[in-house]
């Protein structure tokens, strides 16, 4: 057996193994994830809210998840937001903007990266929106800043603050002008919301960017965020390169961000809703079914946030 047929079969030995290995879709329909410790089973992730018992890293979590959290359950109503005409641009690349959208849509049974919905947090009435980075991204592109509207929308006519969850890696580059267009359409909607008077609370998630970081999530009365999470406008080895110095490891991360004044809280998922209906009920000045005891736990650190908000 000379060279060329000793590669040959070493080639396509290489080929039987990388066959073997599994596909995408197969680890996503797994029982299993990984964390700091290796393999974790994701029923046990799911029973801590999708937080690691080990290493504390909250794992990123789909809209619906998310509204199961703050709102409990099956304990909401998601609303139908409008759908503009879809790839405007006829954008093709690898594969076409359409395509991407249907196994988009696919993968995360949602119609847009945003899904708005209605509930009550310890009975307060609120609005709240979130973003799926499994949809492209969580880009946003003319569906998610429709969404975005009309979640404002609805807060403004039912009268009820407005709750975002951001993340995504910005505005989605398939829609082109069309999708930066939107940094200044839902800049002006929650213009709106303040105008309304109505309290607009924003936690950050991992990783929130771009030109969502450049919009709508930055202009919240009070900053909440997740543990570790990333948060920024441009990339740390983009900065890096400008500024030509070392930047420290924390860099970005919700903890660097809250240090730096553009994060007032951090907040665990597991305590998201006590501290957002426990300032709600401050802000609006309404009682809250909150057990007295974590009133009196958390009410300290609150007070300021409610300041800075009035």
């Amino acid at each position: 057996m000379n060279w060329i047929t000793k590669a040959l079969s070493f080639s396509e030995k290489i080929k039987k193994v990388l066959k073997k290995r599994p596909s995408k879709e197969d680890i996503a329909n797994s029982d299993w994830t990984s964390c700091c410790k290796g393999p974790i089973r994701k029923k046990d992730l799911e029973e801590n809210l999708w937080v690691c018992n080990s290493c504390g890293k909250h794992h990123r979590i789909n809209c619906r998840q998310r509204f199961d959290i703050i709102f409990g359950k099956n304990s909401y109503e998601v609303l139908d937001t409008p759908i503009p005409a879809e790839d405007p641009l006829e954008w093709v690349d690898t594969k076409s903007y359409k395509d991407r959208l249907k196994l988009a849509r696919k993968k995360t049974k949602q119609s847009s990266a945003v899904m708005i919905a209605k509930g009550r947090i310890n009975g307060i009435e609120v609005t709240a929106g979130a973003i799926n980075f499994d949809f492209i991204g969580g880009s946003v592109g003319a569906s998610e800043g429709e969404a975005i509207v009309y979640g404002v929308q609805h807060s403004i006519d039912n009268q009820t603050p407005f709750i975002f969850f951001p993340c995504g890696g910005g505005q989605r580059m398939f829609e082109s002008p069309i999708a930066l267009a939107n940094m200044t359409r839902t800049t002006l909607a929650i213009n709106e919301l303040k105008k309304n008077h109505l309290p607009y609370l924003v936690c950050f998630t991992d990783p929130t960017a771009g030109g969502i970081t450049a919009s709508f999530a930055m202009l919240g009365d009070i900053h909440f965020a997740e543990p570790g999470c990333l948060i920024a406008f441009a990339g740390k080895r983009v900065i890096q390169a400008t500024v030509k110095e070392e930047l420290s490891p924390d860099f970005q991360t919700s903890e660097f961000v809250e240090k730096h004044g553009f994060v007032d809280r951090i907040v665990e998922r597991k305590d998201l809703k006590i501290e957002i209906s426990l300032l709600l009920s401050i802000l609006l000045k309404k009682d809250n079914a909150v057990n007295k005891k974590q009133i009196n736990e958390t009410s300290d650190n609150i007070e300021p946030l409610t300041k800075a908000a009035s």
